[in-house]
């Protein structure tokens, strides 16, 4: 029996996937249930399992290949004497649908055969689960670089699973005899069909990705193309944009209290908003051919732009109900993971509003494009000092940020983003310690 190995779709929004790497070579055997290969979707990079033991016959679609969600990518044929077989239909072009081969006479199954996408971030317990090794892309990739045996290893990630620290952890004493290369840190994004990693980038803003060379055409990578498909999808909603000028004083007073204390600032906004989404429900909601949708939780993304192009949106979940230090904690984590391209689906297209700080950059104010399925975006700007006349009539210096808010008219109306953007205001200007408990 010859067996098809199909482009999973890893998320709701995926059309094609970018296969990042082969776990196996054709003629190597494969169980049911063990890692095949590797594919990055419009937002990460999942692991890929069999639904079938046998051995891979042949593959259709090489590293570094992209194919549609649902197209053949790779045949599995149930014996070894079948993959000269499974060969010759590749070639032919024909599909295989299950086909049995000449030395079988048994009816073919009618029923499709899939790829089964798993991230094995999922795993229940410890490194291994049902006789395989539960380990990061990342990591087996890194692994397969060092030449890191990972059967004798014993994974620090969560539910036990390997990560790519473990394998650097194993190298060691190789990677220093070796001829040097570029460190590669733990929370680098993973740089695909490159012999070397690289290394953490600096803190400070920079550019998101290189520039081409000039009148180059550079192709988009699976993340940027769901960019686009989204907002194009998102122009076609009516859409509305309101301002405010917020005054950050007492929010940077707080900021640099509790700072060393792991608390960033977008965890701050995040809860800000977070808190005053409370009192405006419509605001947290979306549109939906029945009517409005109101949402059960109040889970906030945050746009993140990744460096090799495209933007993602890691979500903090009920943002308004964990503790500031938590949160915060929470954030780094989910930045770390999504620049590895490392996030579950539910971690990024689950949120319910969005932040958008270009603030770091300088950026004075901008406006936001409405996400798919959510009904508001909040776009924030740089918290800069400003000569402002006070109430006794007076001239003071204090530092203020612009924020504009782009709202689904079909739902939201101009009083409505307004009074948010109002109790918003008041909330960071007279009781920010407030976040903090």
């Amino acid at each position: 029996m010859i067996h098809e190995v199909f482009m999973p779709a890893l998320s709701s929004t995926m059309t094609e996937g970018k296969i990042v790497s082969w776990q196996k070579a054709a003629g190597d055997q494969v169980e049911k249930g063990e890692t095949v290969l590797v594919v990055e979707s419009d937002k990460a990079d999942m692991d890929v399992e069999a639904f079938y033991s046998g051995f891979l016959a042949t593959i259709l679609v090489p590293e570094g290949g992209v194919a549609g969600v649902g197209e053949t990518i790779a045949l599995i044929a149930e014996t070894e004497a079948e993959i000269e077989f499974a060969k010759q239909q590749a070639s032919s072009g024909k599909k295989a649908e299950s086909a049995p081969s000449p030395a079988e006479t048994s009816k073919p199954e009618p029923e499709p055969v899939a790829a089964s996408a798993a991230a094995t971030t999922t795993a229940q317990s410890a490194s291994r689960r049902n006789g395989r090794i539960i380990v990061s892309p990342r990591a087996r990739k890194l692994a397969k670089e060092l030449k890191v045996d990972l059967s004798k290893l014993h994974g620090t990630g969560p539910h036990g699973r390997i990560v790519a620290e473990d394998v650097e952890a194993a190298a060691g004493k190789s990677a220093q005899t070796a001829p040097k290369q570029p460190a590669a840190t733990p929370s680098a994004p993973p740089v695909f069909h490159q012999p070397q990693t690289q290394a953490k980038p600096a803190p400070a803003p920079q550019p998101v990705r290189a520039a081409a060379t000039a009148g180059q055409t550079t192709p988009m990578n699976t993340l940027q193309n769901a960019v686009v498909r989204n907002m194009v999808a998102s122009l076609q909603v009516p859409s509305f944009r309101v301002g405010y000028t917020i005054t950050t004083d007492a929010l940077d007073a707080l900021y640099k209290q509790i700072k060393s204390k792991g608390v960033t600032m977008t965890a701050l906004l995040a809860k800000a908003v977070a808190v005053t989404l409370q009192k405006h429900p419509l605001v947290n909601a979306s549109y939906v051919e029945s009517g409005i949708q109101y949402s059960s939780a109040i889970n906030v993304a945050v746009a993140v732009a990744m460096a090799d192009g495209g933007l993602i949106t890691p979500v903090l979940k009920n943002a308004d109900q964990i503790d500031i230090y938590s949160l915060s904690r929470t954030w780094k984590d989910l930045v770390e993971r999504s620049r590895a391209k490392q996030l579950q689906p539910d971690e990024y297209n689950s949120g319910t509003f969005t932040l958008s700080n270009l603030g770091m950059f300088g950026v004075d104010r901008f406006d936001a494009i409405l996400p798919p399925g959510q009904g508001s975006i909040l776009a924030i700007g740089a918290s800069r000092p400003q000569v402002v006349a006070t109430d006794d009539g007076m001239m003071g210096v204090k530092r203020q940020m612009q924020v504009n808010i782009t709202c689904d008219h079909r739902i939201i109306y101009g009083a409505d983003a307004a009074a948010f953007l109002q109790d918003l205001a008041t909330l960071i200007e007279t009781n920010p310690q407030s976040l903090t408990m």
